[in-house]
């Protein structure tokens, strides 16, 4: 198989697992209110950029500051959840796209006004 295709599934899973746990295990409530929209595997499996968002935004820095703090504990779980031989190292990021997306909507909408 595509080694592409297993990374992206393997991504794909971290996603789904990586939610799960900050759901069910962890319970830092800051940590509870994010959403985890994709994860970024290096070929060689060294590391793992784990993308998130929060509705908190003005207390992003903190948040980001509280995922690093647990990502041990999050990599242990995932190792147990996921069939994987070397469990990457977790580096949590916040996920800027979606502001990125709403401000070019905005230059589009003023755009249409003029």
């Amino acid at each position: 198989m595509n080694t592409n295709i297993k990374l992206e599934r393997m991504e794909h899973d971290f996603v789904r697992e990586i939610s799960e746990i900050i759901r069910d295990e962890i319970k830092d409530n800051k940590i509870n209110q994010v959403t985890i929209n994709s994860v970024d595997i290096t070929n060689d499996l060294s590391y793992a950029k784990v993308y998130f968002t929060t509705l908190n935004d003005d207390k992003k820095e903190e948040i980001l500051s509280a995922l690093n703090k647990a990502s041990n504990f999050i990599r242990k779980m995932l190792f147990d959840k996921v069939e994987i031989r070397k469990m990457p190292t977790l580096i949590f990021v916040y996920d800027t796209s979606i502001e990125y997306g709403k401000k070019v909507e905005e230059i589009i909408e003023r755009i249409k006004e003029e």
